[in-house]
């Protein structure tokens, strides 16, 4: 009768050690599975986030170009650009979504904000109007263009003539909305990005 040969000790241990990677490698395979699927529900979120943002504020934004002739599509592109979204703090606290400035004390909030001054990006202090919604914030912004500066009634008179988004984002820019001088491509982008010129 044949003895059975007995299985040598390291074999063995190749064997466990096979296992478990085998084991360990389906394991970080399902983590990873996990987190992948973790960023596209994110990702998604995000982006209906954004939807919700633009079909939230065009049905106003479109009663505001009726009334004053400012292209939905810039109106749109400001408010996303100046208020990350509806996202900065003075935006989700205080319903200015386009970066407005004020003087009075008793409906403005003293804020921190970057300006591009001298051709270099410069912190400071500035009062910006504080709003109790979002549609009195774009009632506002049109009203800005319709009537200009204490300084320049008709300093935004080239954006309320412009026929379309590119001719308006470069208007700004001239008018002296932004100090940022990306500011008429970053609009022109969103305004790409998303079909905003659709509402016009």
């Amino acid at each position: 009768m044949a003895k059975r040969k007995k299985q040598s000790i390291p074999a063995l241990i190749w064997v466990v050690v096979a296992l478990l990677v085998l084991g360990g490698g389906i394991v970080i395979h399902q983590s990873q599975v996990q987190e992948d699927q973790a960023q596209q529900e994110a990702a998604q979120a995000k982006l209906a986030a954004k939807e919700n943002f633009i079909k939230t504020h065009a049905p106003y934004a479109k009663r505001l170009q009726t009334a004053y002739g400012i292209l939905p599509s810039i109106t749109l592109a400001q408010a996303i650009l100046e208020s990350d979204w509806g996202n900065s703090t003075l935006a989700s606290q205080y319903h200015n979504l386009f970066g407005i400035k004020g003087d009075s004390p008793a409906n403005t909030k003293l804020m921190t904000t970057q300006e591009y001054v001298n051709d270099q990006w410069v912190t400071i202090k500035a009062r910006f109007r504080v709003y109790p919604d979002d549609t009195a914030s774009m009632k506002d912004h049109a009203l800005l263009f319709v009537n200009g500066t204490s300084w320049n009634p008709k300093q935004y008179a080239a954006v309320l003539a412009a026929k379309d988004y590119k001719t308006a984002a470069q208007a700004l820019k001239t008018s002296g909305y932004a100090t940022d001088p990306d500011y008429p491509a970053k609009l022109i982008q969103l305004v790409e990005t998303y079909h905003l010129a659709d509402y016009d």
